[in-house]
């Protein structure tokens, strides 16, 4: 990263929190966690470090402010569209800003559960939010949308974590066994997971995360309209509003 200290007409840029978020975010995308300090952050900016404790007091502060500046990037799909649609896309606009800030992945999962519900920033909140509208207006009921979130966030997080994994050990070898290091493994102990080397070096992200919400949509639909066949139920979940 080069310091921008100065503005088009040659003027010292101010200090605002989201410059000094957007600088944070650009270092931890092109170093990783560990290269994030106050002094390094500082020298980005081209600043002294106690500069910047206006705008993020301690470590946990920065983290918290790149988790929010992340989500704020997370785009919400249309209130027009089916529920169904809705969190495919969704899943898939997760997936793409994942694969877009690999670093950030594990402070978006972490970072939030280290704040109480009602103290965390606004924009972490709004996707739950969104997420809550959206299957309300189908017809769930608020509990069990707050239970299909909770399946939903970990499936999808599960599914980027396994795809961001570095599976390739030897990237310039042509056999899958040996480019994922398989063949280290015992045959008659792992004849199944050798066995998948090929499937396993072929992955899909994008058609591996459909394949999921399938499952997951299927099982949602089912309850839904087992709801509806008992709407006469207060109790039944999935019951329309």
């Amino acid at each position: 990263m080069t310091p921008v200290t100065e503005g088009p007409d040659g003027h010292r840029v101010p200090l605002t929190r989201e410059r000094v978020l957007s600088a944070a975010l650009q270092l931890v995308d092109a170093e990783g966690l560990d290269a994030l300090t106050r002094r390094r952050l500082a020298r980005e900016l081209g600043r002294d470090a106690m500069a910047l404790y206006r705008y993020a007091p301690d470590q946990a502060a920065l983290l918290d402010g790149i988790v929010e500046l992340v989500l704020n990037e997370l785009e919400l799909p249309d209130d027009g569209e089916d529920w169904q649609t809705q969190l495919r896309r969704s899943a898939h606009n997760f997936r793409q800003l994942a694969l877009s800030h690999p670093h950030v992945v594990n402070l978006l999962l972490t970072r939030p559960a280290a704040t109480p519900l009602g103290l965390r920033p606004l924009a972490t909140l709004r996707p739950l939010e969104h997420f809550l509208h959206m299957l309300t207006t189908a017809g769930f009921s608020p509990s069990q949308a707050l239970r299909i979130n909770r399946a939903y966030v970990g499936f999808l997080y599960g599914h980027v974590l396994a795809e961001l994994q570095d599976m390739v050990v030897n990237p310039d070898e042509t056999d899958d066994l040996l480019r994922l290091g398989l063949n280290r493994l015992p045959a008659r102990e792992f004849p199944l997971l050798r066995g998948l080397a090929t499937d396993i070096a072929t992955f899909d992200g994008a058609a591996e995360l459909d394949y999921g919400l399938d499952l997951l949509l299927a099982g949602l639909a089912a309850q839904q309209d087992e709801g509806s066949d008992t709407a006469g139920s207060d109790s039944t979940p999935g019951r329309p509003s």
